[in-house]
């Protein structure tokens, strides 16, 4: 099996905010814990975190098992390079029986999702598809020690972002390119079936197929490899498109006494989205939609349709629980509802890495004190962070001596500090037990 190839993405542009160096993705989260874990020094971390959203970091080139980019600076211009084991033929093999083992595997590597059973898969074969401590071997032309320096930890940063773009670059990293990959899966097919057809459809990889994303990608992808395979189940559907309410026809229907005609049109829009929703997470291996119950449900219907939001008010007798529920939907789904109105106790070893990037990311040290899920910073800055239960941080601010939601959750608990503050009178205030 054959691997070799390079990639170049474009240098990503300066934030006008702080973007999450985190990850969004699952994987990418996995990548960026690798290095943080491994680095011997936070200062550098916080300032690879700068590097990284001020544009400095030029063009970065991945092959496998290296990724490199130029990264500038005011001073002087640096080559910094960090080096990944690449997996053997024989790990190739064993990754490639995991994808061939269920069609949803390959339907979400074109989707750009990297799903859990099958890293898990993997490793329990003994292939690391994602690095560990120790598995990211920086270096820089720059005179610092550190390992990571600022200008290598930048472009890991950024190398997290790609990975969350498009899981393929990690399997890029790893040695192999996606054309490579998906031509191995084709071979693989079309030797264990031994139909001619198998390869007529590989032939045309190179063309529209393959090479795609999504569903068209998916559709042919699954052709090539399943097709005459006994045992396996037949190909992943598409999933429908998304509905808008322009797009229902909804006739012959009259709606239940006491409920507005024009309501019932939303009704049928909201039972075709859900029924999408979960159409995606069964075909895609991901868990089920979060189950809500009939309040956290009220909240979502008030947050997507605010038509409904006076009638749900009134159904639930309560306005104020309800306005300020559907500002943490808005801001964060189910979860972001679920970490308004509860707490619970996450690992003492993420509260203590959020507790150092904050500080980090202070103009001035900030005095943070734990609370179950949610920090408290008071002093220049007052503001709280509320970790949900899928890693993400919640910026909280007081207004009228109430923490309230104040803007979109992230996987960065510094973006908090970066919300703006409410008025004098409302932060002067002390929280009250939410």
């Amino acid at each position: 099996m054959s691997g070799e190839e390079a990639r170049g993405f474009p240098a990503f542009p300066a934030s006008a905010g702080r973007r999450s160096t985190c990850g969004t993705s699952w994987w990418g989260r996995a990548w960026v814990q690798a290095l943080e874990d491994t680095a011997l020094d936070s200062d550098q971390l916080r300032k690879g975190r700068r590097t990284a959203n001020s544009g400095q970091v030029g063009t970065i080139t991945i092959s496998p098992g290296r990724i490199a980019a130029t990264v500038y600076s005011p001073d002087d211009t640096y080559d910094a390079v960090v080096l990944v084991d690449q997996l053997s033929d024989d790990d190739w093999r064993l990754f490639l029986d995991q994808v061939a083992a269920r069609a949803g595997h390959i339907a979400a590597l074109l989707d750009g999702e990297m799903p859990h059973d099958l890293v898990e898969a993997a490793a329990d074969a003994g292939v690391p598809l994602l690095p560990g401590i120790g598995d990211l071997d920086p270096s820089c032309t720059c005179d610092s020690w550190e390992l990571p320096c600022q200008h290598a930890a930048g472009l890991s940063y950024q190398t997290g972002w790609l990975l969350d773009e498009d899981p393929f670059v990690l399997l890029l990293i790893r040695g192999r390119s996606r054309d490579a990959l998906l031509e191995d899966l084709q071979h693989r097919a079309g030797a264990s079936s031994g139909s001619a057809s198998v390869g007529g459809v590989a032939s045309t990889a190179s063309g529209s197929g393959l090479s795609g994303s999504g569903s068209r990608g998916t559709g042919v992808l699954a052709a090539a490899v399943f097709e005459h395979v006994p045992g396996v189940l037949p190909e992943v559907p598409v999933v429908p498109g998304k509905v808008a309410l322009d797009d229902l026809v909804v006739s012959g229907t009259e709606p239940v006494p006491g409920l507005q005609s024009t309501l019932l049109p939303l009704l049928v829009l909201d039972a075709a989205r859900r029924a999408r929703a979960q159409l995606s997470a069964l075909l895609s291996g991901a868990p089920d939609p979060w189950v809500l119950d009939e309040w956290q449900d009220a909240v979502r219907l008030a947050a997507d349709y605010p038509l409904l939001a006076n009638r749900l008010a009134a159904a639930t007798g309560k306005t104020v629980d309800l306005a300020r529920g559907v500002q943490a939907w808005s801001y964060g789904g189910a979860p972001g509802l679920d970490v308004l109105e509860h707490s619970w106790d996450p690992d003492p070893g993420d509260l203590a890495r959020a507790r150092t990037e904050l500080q980090a990311a202070a103009d001035e040290v900030l005095e943070i004190t734990t609370e179950h899920n949610r920090l408290t910073t008071s002093g220049a800055v007052v503001c709280q962070v509320r970790l949900d239960r899928i890693g993400r941080w919640h910026p909280y601010r007081l207004v009228d001596n109430t923490w309230t939601p104040a803007a979109p959750a992230d996987r960065d608990p510094t973006a908090a500090l970066a919300v703006p503050e409410p008025p004098a009178e409302d932060a002067s205030e002390h929280a009250r037990d939410n």
